[in-house]
C-alpha cells in the first residue's frame, strides 16, 4: 500500500472504480485549477489509473490499473481488520 495515499487520493480511486467512467466524465468532476489539488495529475503519475481508447469510441474509457485496485484493496482489508475506519478516511 502506497503510505502517500491522500483522502483525496483514495476518494477519487473510489469514485473511478465505483462504475465506468470516461475521459470527459472525470475530467468534468475533478479537474482543478488550483496546482496544490493535483489528485487527477497524481494518480496518472503514480500509475493508479490508464486512460484506454478504442476505434470506435468517441470518448476514452477511465479505468483503475493493478496497482490502483491493490491500493483500494489494501485499505479495505485494513478497515475490514479494524486498523483503520475506511469510511472516517474517506469523507475527510
Amino acid at each position: 500500500m502506497e503510505e502517500t495515499a491522500s483522502p483525496l487520493m483514495i476518494e477519487f480511486l473510489s469514485w473511478v472504480s465505483s462504475r465506468p467512467r470516461t475521459y470527459s466524465e472525470a475530467m468534468e468532476a475533478w479537474q482543478s485549477h488550483c496546482p496544490r489539488q493535483t489528485v487527477w495529475e497524481d494518480a496518472m503519475i503514480d500509475g493508479y489509473i490508464e486512460i484506454t481508447r478504442h476505434e470506435a469510441q468517441a470518448d476514452p474509457k477511465l479505468a483503475l490499473t493493478a496497482a490502483g485496485k491493490a491500493l483500494l484493496n489494501a485499505l479495505c482489508d485494513l478497515a475490514m481488520a479494524g486498523s483503520i475506519d475506511f469510511l472516517y478516511l474517506v469523507s475527510r
